[in-house]
């Protein structure tokens, strides 16, 4: 038998529960019968409107010392309104207590949710909300109910993922951190077994901003992305005072506030401040424009599909690699029997590596402290022009330039793209070996291409002159077209890996989800494809914005392996703070880049072959024709069954295949070639220039 101890003990806890609230619809009901506005109401008890309105549709729900003195007014209502056949006295608490849980919106068992007392008020705020067409579905975890991140306004109302509305009562920075972690039930799994979860991310307006204490605008004179609060600022002093850390970058537009983790529990969030520039227009197009509802759906499709931002998307396409090849992974130690962290196979490990002097910049170290005088790796992106003299008459007399542009090329080239994982061994006169990533020193001068074509060996398709550092693919690319390569010197690597594939496998789902989402599916023919591109970006603006997003994630990610030094104050040979972590890897950038470059090259000689066609200019993925018509239909090389030519361009919606970039006159284009000026730069009309992935 249970003890009087026991017992009263057990009286005591449901005695010190919180109150339970009547269901959403029945607090509108009583609160209509009693004739009192929701204005009103939010008078009353000292909060706003839009609060009010979330308590009564299911979104979110009030917290002490707001709860108790709700739960008194709808209780004293229920007495004096009882709804029909219900018993009055009892109302608020017998429908509250005898109520079956309902399921949580991402399937989840109502039983696993938290069970901390300031979260357990909150399951109705993703269980109650009214049904509506999901584009993102929070993950099914029950520690993190309320999605990856909400965006803060002035009021305290914090907008999450798929419509769910929060109140925040947070009145600093401290307090956010603290309710960001111990209520708010935000945050996301981790995207790897041997990962960590990500951090929770709460998005200032410039409203919420003001309200805890910081400038609605970041200003000063150094580069935007150096601008931070300077360390005596009040805001600062109270993160330090209330012992929360800042990362090296200091209080940004994006912000990282932590504390050392406890086991396996981190203790961090991220703040982004969109007032303060933290979202790009190139690469969030006017996502700051809108209301916060919509900017959380914009940034919550982006975390369920890519990864929880947790800076610019070039941070963000570094961190997606990470999270997908951790570092590490827990092994057992054999003399202890402990579990310890170990190195994950087929990850870039947890110690920077020094590159080979050839793959390096000219201000790194192994650079500068070496000497190093024998050139360096050049695989960039084609920049290139059709020498106007070489254009034929039936060229120029053809109506229209028209601009075909690769989906996500260099994505498409990170595809079973074999990397090296350890540092670079250098070897004099070896036999080359297409299997083998690393730089190698060749002559391919003697490589014969149409002048109508660029040299696949040089970004701005001159013929290179003579030996030159160069990427395996592209090396491997002179054997395929059947010429001798004999290396001269090499820096290979013995431990390879295709790093990149889960990376690759996760933003191509992204891009193809988002695509679809717009009406652009993988079963459409090419006429019904082009139309719909034709159209997309107006069918839903807001995943118009995550497309975008997701395109600079893949091109910032891959600059960022070679990230250069920042600021007015760095000197040449110094170490900049990208050399410290592992993914500072220019090798797997120029792999990536190469082979991009040489699918290009591959297509436009194909091209060549099936049609006699030749391009009058190439800019990174987009690659500029004559045509004889306003379409790419009227060139593209079909067979007699109507299906596209295999090895050319063809049309759709997956990463590596074509979509319609501009058409303008063909007398256009080569009035621009005679100024010495790129048609794929302006085919799209307007000045906008391609992003090359830096």
């Amino acid at each position: 038998m249970a003890s009087e101890e026991e017992l009263f003990a057990s009286v005591d806890a449901l005695l010190n529960e919180e109150p339970h609230l009547p269901p959403p619809a029945e607090r509108a009901r009583l609160r209509e019968a009693a004739g009192i506005t929701q204005a009103r109401l939010a008078t009353a008890l000292k909060t706003t409107t839009q609060s009010v309105k979330n308590w009564e549709n299911g979104r979110s729900e009030p917290k002490s010392p707001r709860l108790d003195a709700y739960q008194r007014l709808l209780n004293g209502w229920a007495a004096k309104y009882p709804a029909p056949g219900a018993a009055p006295a009892a109302l608020a608490v017998s429908v509250a207590a005898t109520a079956p849980a309902e399921p949580a919106a991402s399937g989840g068992d109502p039983a696993d949710a938290p069970q901390a007392p300031t979260v357990a008020t909150r399951p109705a705020a993703a269980s109650r909300r009214p049904a509506t067409k999901k584009t993102a579905q929070p993950a099914a975890d029950p520690r993190f109910p309320h999605g990856p991140l909400a965006v803060l306004d002035g009021d305290g109302s914090a907008y999450g993922v798929d419509g769910i509305v929060l109140d925040c009562p947070a009145t600093s920075v401290v307090e956010l951190v603290e309710w960001t972690l111990h209520e708010s039930g935000l945050g996301a799994p981790r995207l790897h077994r041997n990962g960590k979860d990500s951090d929770p991310l709460i998005v200032l307006t410039a409203g919420a901003a003001v309200k805890l204490g910081l400038p609605e605008r970041l200003e000063g004179h150094e580069q935007r992305r150096s601008l931070r609060l300077p360390e005596d600022h009040p805001v600062v002093k109270q993160v330090v005072k209330a012992k929360w850390r800042l990362t090296q970058r200091g209080f940004g537009p994006w912000a990282r506030i932590y504390r050392k983790a406890h086991g396996t529990q981190r203790q961090c969030v991220q703040l982004a401040i969109l007032s303060w520039d933290a979202l790009d227009e190139r690469s969030w197009p006017g996502v700051t424009e809108l209301e916060p509802a919509d900017v959380a759906r914009v940034l919550g499709v982006y975390a369920q599909r890519v990864i929880t931002p947790r800076g610019s998307t070039a941070v963000s396409g570094l961190e997606l690699m990470t999270a997908l090849r951790p570092p590490t992974r827990a092994m057992r130690d054999e003399a202890s029997g402990n579990w310890v962290p170990g190195h994950n196979p087929g990850s870039l490990g947890t110690e920077p590596m020094d590159p080979a002097p050839p793959e390096a910049t000219p201000e790194h170290p192994v650079v500068v402290d070496s000497g190093w005088s024998g050139g360096f790796l050049n695989e960039e992106a084609y920049q290139w022009v059709r020498d106007v003299s070489l254009l034929t008459d039936e060229e120029c007399t053809l109506p229209y330039a028209v601009g075909l542009d690769l989906n996500t090329a260099f994505l498409a080239a990170a595809a079973r793209l074999v990397v090296g994982l350890s540092g670079p061994d250098h070897f004099r006169a070896p036999a080359f070996n297409p299997k083998i990533p690393g730089s190698w020193l060749v002559d391919l001068s003697h490589v014969e291409v149409d002048p109508r074509l660029p040299s696949p060996f040089t970004p701005d398709g001159t013929r290179p002159t003579g030996p030159t550092w160069y990427q395996t693919h592209t090396v491997a690319y002179a054997q395929e077209l059947g010429y001798n390569v004999t290396p001269i010197e090499a820096y290979l690597r013995r431990e390879t890996g295709a790093y990149l594939d889960p990376w690759h496998d996760r933003l191509k789902n992204a891009y193809v989800d988002t695509l679809a989402d717009l009406g652009v599916t993988k079963d459409l023919d090419d006429r019904a494809f082009l139309a719909a591109m034709e159209q997309h970006k107006d069918v839903d603006p807001a995943i118009a914005a995550v497309l975008a997003a997701i395109k600079a994630t893949v091109k910032g990610g891959i600059g960022k392996l070679r990230e250069r030094p920042q600021g007015k104050r760095y000197k040449e040979g110094e170490r900049w703070p990208a050399l410290q972590r592992p993914t500072w890897r220019p090798d797997i950038r120029a792999a990536v880049i190469s082979k991009a470059r040489i699918n290009m090259h591959r297509k436009l000689r194909n091209m060549a072959t099936m049609t006699g066609l030749y391009p009058l200019a190439v800019l990174s993925d987009c690659v500029v024709y004559p045509s004889p018509g306003d379409s790419p239909l009227a060139f593209l090389p079909y067979a007699a069954s109507g299906k596209p030519q295999p090895g050319g361009f063809r049309l759709g919606p997956t990463p590596g295949l074509a979509k319609l970039e501009g058409v303008q006159s063909m007398l256009w284009a080569v009035d621009l070639m005679e100024q010495g000026y790129n048609p794929a730069r302006h085919i799209k009309g307007g000045d906008a220039v391609l992003d090359e992935g830096e």
